[in-house]
């Protein structure tokens, strides 16, 4: 599942640390790894003194290598296309738009599981006014509680 969250390059270790309890840990509890290039954000005695006490080992890419963590290479290129199409001129509001871009990626089918980032963490996808037309419910829901414990099992 990926996360969009503002910030901006003036942002220091402190900042970004509120940031991520907020943004992330409130949501998922705190994590067992972090893969991180070398900001200097990220290599402060601050952050690395915060992950030790609560037991996160962080993981850093080569330097000037970002290649390293791939994935996050194909999420943010992904985000960047995303928001040139939905801001086209309107630049200025790409802090407004990014919990919508945000909810479209992660509703979105990826090709490497078969399923949405929803599904992979929650075991289904959130619903959107268009799942709300009016339907018979039978039509609606397909759910087998079965099949989607054995998905996740697998992709964790």
């Amino acid at each position: 599942m990926a996360h969009f969250i503002a910030c901006h390059k003036t942002d220091d270790a402190y900042n970004v640390a509120n940031l991520f309890f907020r943004e992330i840990v409130r949501l998922h509890g705190v994590p067992r790894t972090i893969v991180s290039d070398r900001d200097v954000k990220f290599l402060s005695f601050f952050w690395k003194t915060l992950w030790g006490k609560l037991g996160t080992k962080l993981l850093f890419s080569t330097s000037s290598h970002p290649q390293t963590d791939g994935q996050t290479e194909v999420t943010n290129r992904t985000l960047t296309t995303i928001l040139r199409a939905v801001l086209k001129d309107n630049l200025k509001a790409w802090e407004d738009v990014l919990p919508h871009v945000e909810f479209a990626y992660n509703r979105t089918l990826h090709s490497s599981t078969n399923l949405t980032p929803f599904e992979c963490v929650y075991g289904l996808n959130p619903l959107t006014p268009f799942d709300l037309i009016s339907l018979p419910i039978e039509e609606r829901v397909d759910f087998n509680a079965g099949k989607q414990v054995e998905i996740i099992k697998e992709m964790h």
